[in-house]
């Protein structure tokens, strides 16, 4: 019974489960209810419409949703009774299109939400042009549309009544679920047998790193836009507790105390690493244990046995510094490093207490942008019309897309020709390397729907079978469509075949088009990406590399406010942070898509990559000093934490490489600091501020060369 139980439980909570009976019973209700009235003509309009809003789904609260949907309807109507009414006459219906495509596009300027609502009022417009044989008049089907859209939208914000904080306890286990990736990597780091400088460990730590900092920044706004609607609040306040848990434990476990290689060469012959290894496993254990309880909406216990493998370390450290006195200085980083993970033990250990929620930090959060007025809009819309903007050169790019897609279908009248705008407007992304992948996707999916639907339409021809089969198929395209493109491109052709099915359409001629309409729509979209404004990513790297490091002098320097004012702003602080971050993976990403692109230049590649290991590095460093950030330092210290920050600060905006006579000075003077300190054993974090300043110059002189290299980059030739 337990076990039964068990599963029920694990059934009820898993997150896939509310969403799979959404896109069910959406899918049901736009199928069964227009046969069972004997209009089956009807379930084209209504499943296309429910598709269109389940790919325009805008996560938010409930007053949020209703503002989004009334948003969407408008914009949805405007697009599809333009088509209807401008279908009769090609030169005005060229012109709509072009002025539409290139209007919907720019209203990405204005944010996440605004884009996702574009690019659903540009698929509205594609499935109107699909469906307009079907009437004789102007306005049935855009409201059969249109009524797609509300049924969907009404059962899910029926689900979100019945469970209003379903998706903020998913979003806080997926936190914690990366969180335990990300220790688990960590781990790894504490190896001493490693004989190639940690480098394939620190790419695989960079990108866990990434996967955590993306996780928490959808955390983040799930939870703020909850606040922001009133209700639930005391449930809220908990979860927010645990998420500025997670920004904590994820503060201490991505600082680092000292070099990893230097750790594996002096402790090679003893079990010290093993057992911060140990510590760090059953961390990575402890967050996905707390994942499976947030999900599950149960009580986390914490592993008692903590408390003793600290102990075990702590006479293991001890043993060290009694014996080999000339490591001291690694055996009080090794100190530290203890420290560390015991207050990321404490904060598991403790994390039902709501001693983290502050209501200055939430009164002070950073929200979405608010387009507060009509003089915003503009201003923002108005800065993306221009050519350096990645935006308005893809909405120049998409809107010829489609508008060559549409003569196309004119000159050659290609039956279902439209099946080549949407097949575009799928596939061309806004650049080269993710509308490569995706349409050599598309067009695998489309035939695997194919070969999967020809043979389906005949064994099961009654409009019953038919029916399910475009429920499932539905389904399984939701189910697939962020992890799997090509399956769920498999899904919708089936879903296409059986819809048309309905109509009385012969299963092979359907066939027939829908392979002709997805290699001319990604034929042409890849001719667009290729040759027109090309959006190549090196061009990028210069301007990523300033951002990078202009967020890495601020993160520097509200560090340093950190250590200097005795009420710090904790808040700008974690934004600062954030930012440091974020371009971190931004240029990661970037890189991601550089090694997709015709004639790579993979030394440049490298050089970026040998980049981002640094920058890891040094923001590893910095999370050192926030970890301890709360402690007393001397005064001597303190001026020399404040100059050389400073220092460190001025060198790195200026981007141009810093000589190592220099660094040397510096270092010097620091050691001679470090060195009174170790025979006098005065103040600790003093001791843990001089080294990590060191650690942080002796990168320097290496990291700044390759900055001021790739700053320059836009002006080289790329072969």
């Amino acid at each position: 019974m337990n076990s039964i139980s068990l599963f029920l439980r694990q059934l009820f909570y898993n997150s896939n489960l509310l969403y799979s009976l959404r896109i069910l019973v959406s899918l049901t209700g736009t199928t069964f209810i227009p046969w069972l009235w004997g209009n089956t003509l009807l379930v084209i309009p209504l499943t296309l419409g429910v598709v269109a809003a389940a790919l325009t789904e805008i996560d938010d609260g409930f007053l949020g949703r209703l503002r989004n949907l009334l948003l969407i309807i408008s914009c949805f109507l405007i697009a599809s009774i333009s088509v209807e009414l401008l279908f009769p006459y090609p030169l005005l219906f060229l012109g709509g299109l072009l002025t539409s495509t290139i209007s919907f596009i720019l209203l990405g300027a204005l944010g996440q939400r605004y884009a996702v609502i574009a690019f659903g009022s540009l698929l509205i417009a594609a499935y109107t042009m699909l469906g307009h044989d079907m009437y004789h008049d102007p306005f049935s089907q855009p409201i059969y549309l249109i009524i797609g859209v509300l049924w969907y939208n009404l059962i899910a914000l029926i689900e979100l009544v019945l469970f209003p904080i379903r998706a903020t306890q998913n979003a806080l286990a997926n936190s914690f679920h990366q969180l335990s990736y990300y220790l688990e990597c960590k781990a790894a780091m504490f190896d001493p047998d490693e004989k190639n400088g940690f480098k394939q460990q620190n790419l695989v730590l960079t990108q866990a790193n990434q996967q955590v900092m993306t996780v928490l920044n959808q955390t983040k706004e799930i939870l703020f836009k909850r606040l922001k609607s009133g209700r639930n609040q005391s449930q809220m306040r908990r979860m927010m507790n645990y998420f500025f848990i997670a920004q904590d434990i994820h503060e201490r476990a991505s600082s680092s105390h000292v070099h990893y290689q230097a750790l594996s060469q002096q402790f090679k012959h003893s079990d010290i690493l093993f057992r911060f290894a140990r510590i760090l496993s059953m961390q990575s254990k402890a967050c996905l244990n707390l994942a499976i309880n947030i999900r599950m909406n149960q009580t986390y216990q914490h592993d008692q046995r903590f408390e003793d493998y600290f102990i075990y370390l702590r006479e293991a450290i001890d043993q060290l510094s009694s014996t080999d006195k000339k490591a001291a200085l690694l055996t009080n980083s090794l100190v530290n490093l203890n420290n560390n993970l015991y207050a990321i033990n404490t904060l598991l250990a403790n994390i039902h207490l709501d001693t983290h929620f502050a209501e200055p930090v939430i009164n002070k959060r950073e929200t979405t942008n608010i387009l507060s007025n009509v003089y915003t809009i503009y201003e923002n819309i108005k800065q993306n019309i221009t050519f350096n903007s990645a935006l308005f050169r893809h909405a120049i790019r998409i809107s010829i897309v489609l508008s060559v897609d549409y003569l196309i279908i004119q000159v050659s009248e290609i039956n279902h020709g439209y099946w080549i705008i949407l097949t575009s407007l799928f596939v061309c992304q806004p650049n080269y390397s993710a509308t490569r992948h995706r349409l050599k996707l598309r067009i695998l999916g489309t035939i695997i729907g194919i070969l999967l639907g020809l043979p389906l339409t005949y064994l099961l021809p009654n409009i019953q079978a038919q029916l399910v089969l475009i429920i499932l198929s539905g389904w399984l395209f939701f189910l697939f469509k962020n992890s799997q493109y090509a399956y769920a491109t498999a899904f919708i052709t089936l879903l296409v075949f059986f819809s048309f099915g309905l109509v009385g359409e012969s299963s092979m001629h359907v066939a027939i088009d829908r392979i002709i309409a997805t290699l001319i729509g990604c034929f042409i979209s890849w001719l667009a990406v290729t040759y027109l404004w090309p959006d190549w990513k090196y061009r990028n790297i210069s301007q990523l590399v300033k951002k990078m490091i202009s967020n890495d002098c601020h993160y520097l320097a509200k560090m340093e406010q950190q250590y200097q004012l005795p009420n710090p702003d904790q808040v700008n602080y974690y934004i600062s942070r954030q930012q440091a971050y974020e371009s971190v993976n931004q240029l990661l990403n970037e890189l991601n898509l550089m090694t997709n692109e015709p004639h790579v230049n993979n030394q440049l590649i490298e050089q970026c990559f040998q980049l981002l290991s640094f920058n890891q590095t040094l923001l590893s460093f910095i999370s050192t000093l926030g970890a301890h950030r709360r402690s007393g330092v001397s005064i001597q210290v303190m001026y020399l934490f404040n100059s050389n920050i400073n220092y460190i600060i001025t060198h790195l905006s200026s981007q141009q490489p810093i000589s190592e006579s220099t660094i040397t000075i510096l270092k010097r003077q620091l050691t001679e600091k470090l060195d009174k300190i170790t025979l006098e054993k005065e103040n600790k974090i003093d001791l843990l501020i001089l080294q990590q300043l060191i650690l942080i110059l002796d990168m320097l002189v290496d990291f700044t060369q390759l900055i001021a290299e790739l700053s320059k980059i836009n002006t080289l030739e790329h072969h």
